[in-house]
């Protein structure tokens, strides 16, 4: 059997960038949500939302970890198994790569320390200002990544030049025509991602009646985001696609899986793409609605796949597909948060348990969504590495063998099935046992009359009982002995 290099290879990357994405993607979001926090704690003096920034900070540490860990393997897959695409474009790439390092890696890494470890070691407004610093850096991490990921996009500011990319002008490189609509695009689903897996986690602890005051007020603010962001989200995703339509049409039609070019095109619900008699199978569609969607006209010309050879076409089914997940999930998504807006009347919002079982199990959506986006973003730009100038047989490692790929290619998910199980194992331990009580906590015993006996000496396996005693309200009174 003849084992194919280039396929395994882009199986290798997708594998390794798909394990490796759905952990920035989270810690772009939470760690602006332990911002937000961290201001409150340093405003109010509150031990609430110290306890909860502490607790997500640990959250945020353990993801970190794990986000180091799978991304460091892949800038070597663009030596071992693309070195000739490496070659090609170390003009840019190289350089963008190591401002990354520098001005986010070495940013998040250096004062998540302080985050971690300096509550009671640095005055309250440096541990405000280190929190500030890692959200930043998760920030300028995706800066450098996505102006890197949509130059080969939409390469602008370069020239090929005997096989060689080189620079012409680094502002036009770096903000290239796809980056400012990819980078607002997936800043939003970092803030997405890291709502609704906050809303979710505050979700479970509200179904089990642990520390309804600080959780109701975690869902709340989550609750609120999710409001802004997620249309928000729409009308980016609008923009986004109409400069898809102009640099990249392919793709496009790929993702309405639209095969002959045509004005009053059909938007197709449900399809089963048939490339290779390029028709579509058992299509459900709505007259004229794709080309009002894609080109804001009702007469809109839809550009089809039959405008290049077969040889130069994505693979549409799967584009199809991964396109309506990842808009399925946003409008769910936006419902949501709607839902959310009308319990908010009496407070609803954490106390109806269908809403909050609702809100754990859309605490895994946005990875899906994420992944889903991702696919289509990737695999839409096939057989490209560099849109219209560089394919994949052109990028390849010369000398590398099927059997090469796909023995790093089994290394890898076993290695990486490894990380994410002592990895997840661990975060369920954090997220088990939660926030620690606020109200057993110095700040606040200093500010409480003394007492021969009160709940806070209690052991935590009879804490635990008390919590479900009496109603919510009272549970969370500091003198109602819940804690």
């Amino acid at each position: 059997m003849d084992l194919d290099p280039i396929l395994l290879s882009r199986i290798q990357f997708a594998f390794v960038v798909s394990f490796h994405a759905i952990f920035p993607v989270f810690t772009i979001g939470l760690a602006s949500f332990i911002t937000l926090l961290e201001a409150l704690a340093f405003k109010t003096g509150s031990p609430m939302w110290q306890s909860l920034s502490g607790f997500w900070t640990r959250v945020f540490a353990v993801v970190f970890g794990m986000g180091v860990v799978s991304g460091i393997v892949m800038s070597f897959q663009f030596g071992t198994n693309w070195s000739n695409f490496s070659q090609a474009t170390a003009n840019f790439m190289g350089p963008l790569l190591s401002y990354e390092v520098i001005t986010a890696f070495f940013l998040e890494a250096s004062f998540l320390g302080v985050l971690l470890f300096g509550r009671d070691k640095v005055p309250p407004w440096m541990h405000l200002v280190a929190a500030l610093l890692v959200a930043l850096g998760t920030l300028a991490s995706s800066f450098w990544i996505l102006s890197a990921s949509s130059w080969m996009h939409t390469p602008a500011g370069t020239a090929l030049q005997d096989g060689i990319f080189q620079v012409t002008s680094w502002n036009e490189a770096i903000f290239n025509p796809s980056f400012p609509f990819r980078l607002g695009h997936m800043v939003l689903a970092s803030f997405l991602t890291g709502a609704f897996v906050v809303a979710g986690v505050s979700a479970w602890y509200l179904l089990r009646e642990r520390q309804t005051e600080m959780h109701s007020r975690a869902l709340s603010m989550c609750l609120w985001l999710i409001l802004i962001v997620a249309p928000a989200q729409a009308v980016l995703g609008d923009f986004h696609g109409l400069n898809t339509l102009e640099h990249q049409p392919m793709k496009v039609a790929a993702m309405e899986a639209n095969w002959e070019t045509s004005s009053h095109v059909p938007l197709v619900l449900f399809a089963w793409p048939d490339q290779e008699n390029q028709t579509n199978l058992y299509e459900l569609s709505v007259p004229g609605l794709a080309s009002l969607i894609l080109t804001h006209e009702w007469d809109g010309v839809v550009p089809g796949l039959n405008e290049v050879p077969r040889a130069e076409q994505p693979p549409v089914a799967i584009v199809f597909w991964s396109f309506r997940v990842m808009v399925g999930i946003g409008i769910v998504m936006i419902l949501v948060a709607l839902t959310g807006l009308v319990l908010r009347a009496g407070g609803r919002y954490w106390r109806t348990p269908w809403f909050l079982q609702t809100l754990r199990v859309m605490s895994i959506t946005p990875f899906i969504a994420v992944l889903a986006g991702w696919f289509v973003t990737e695999m839409g730009r096939s057989p490209w590495l560099v849109q219209g100038l560089m394919n994949h047989q052109a990028g390849v490692t010369p000398s590398l063998t099927g059997g090469m790929a796909l023995f790093t290619l089994i290394g890898y998910i076993v290695v990486y099935s490894l990380v994410f199980t002592a990895g997840l194992y661990y975060l369920m331990r954090v997220l088990y046992a939660g926030p620690e009580d606020p109200h057993n906590t110095e700040e606040y015993e200093s500010d409480r009359p003394k007492r021969p006996f009160s709940a806070a000496h209690v052991p935590f396996e009879i804490e635990e009982k008390s919590e479900f005693a009496g109603s919510p309200e009272r549970r969370n009174t500091p003198d109602s002995g819940g804690h």
